[in-house]
């Protein structure tokens, strides 16, 4: 009888919706019969008690209800942006167009999260498409964006040595004081792109287009920019920039520089930059 009993037991607990609605039914019959002499004597005053109690449980599911919405809601959020940085992770080192298409879709959802801090370490990105994405203060260090469109992208501030953007797109990007040395620039589009206060030492922009760039206050000790086409770019504040680095470039035109680097590139390549 024993075993029988907890047998049954057993199988109740797994039925939660039954066991509710046996406990409710105990409950009632338990309430109803204790209170069954005030019903039948001192209705009204039982009347008045029960919409006193009613109106403090709409208050109840009113506060709570909203609480625990508000509370469901963060942590499905959090499950979320949790589970595209998991994918994230599992798609790292692997070179393929399938990940690299579902690296972009999980950063942009991750950016509609308001989450732009993202771990992209030797990510796999090339070809794609990443104009607008905000990734400030991110690490791209090692990651792939060759032949990849980030015009607009907001790199501010992130890490991206050893970075690959050969061919890549990166018209109007914001990269003030981004950390890119070792990185590969060549032929790649960089028109009107902010690079104020970036460190790029030792960056190879051969071939590149960065006409009316940003090159302001830049670490650029060692930068190859080798037929690249500076015109109108700003160096002004530049730091580690020789005439040797500049005379490899295809156009100086318009550009800006420090008066004492103005009056060397006057003497030794007036054709660059007249």
């Amino acid at each position: 009888m024993t075993n029988k009993l907890k047998k049954y037991f057993e199988e109740l607990i797994q039925k939660p919706f039954l066991t509710s609605f046996i406990v409710f039914v105990l409950l009632a019959i338990l309430i109803l019969g204790l209170s069954w002499h005030y019903y039948v004597n001192d209705f009204d005053n039982i009347y008045l008690n029960v919409l006193a109690e009613a109106h403090g449980m709409l208050f109840d599911i009113l506060i709570i209800g909203i609480l625990i919405y508000w509370l469901r809601e963060v942590g499905e959020e959090k499950q979320r942006v949790r589970q595209y940085i998991d994918e994230i992770d599992d798609f790292r080192m692997w070179e393929s167009e399938e990940a690299a298409f579902r690296n972009v879709g999980n950063i942009k959802r991750l950016n509609r999260h308001g989450v732009n801090n993202i771990e992209l370490v030797g990510c796999y990105l090339k070809k794609t498409n990443l104009s607008g994405v905000n990734l400030k203060s991110s690490n791209l260090n090692t990651a792939n964006l060759s032949n990849a469109i980030l015009i607009e992208a907001n790199l501010s501030e992130t890490r991206m040595n050893q970075t690959n953007f050969e061919n890549s797109n990166l018209n109007h990007a914001i990269l003030k004081g981004t950390y890119a040395s070792g990185s590969n620039f060549k032929d790649a589009f960089m028109i009107k792109a902010n690079l104020e206060g970036a460190f790029l030492i030792k960056a190879d922009f051969q071939n590149g287009f960065l006409m009316e760039a940003n090159l302001s206050n830049c670490s650029l000790a060692e930068c190859n920019f080798e037929n690249a086409n500076l015109y109108k770019a700003n160096f002004v504040g530049a730091t580690g920039l020789t005439i040797d680095q500049l005379s490899k470039a295809k156009s100086l035109y318009l550009a800006t520089f420090d008066p004492d680097m103005k009056v060397q590139l006057e003497e030794h390549i007036p054709d660059l930059i007249g």
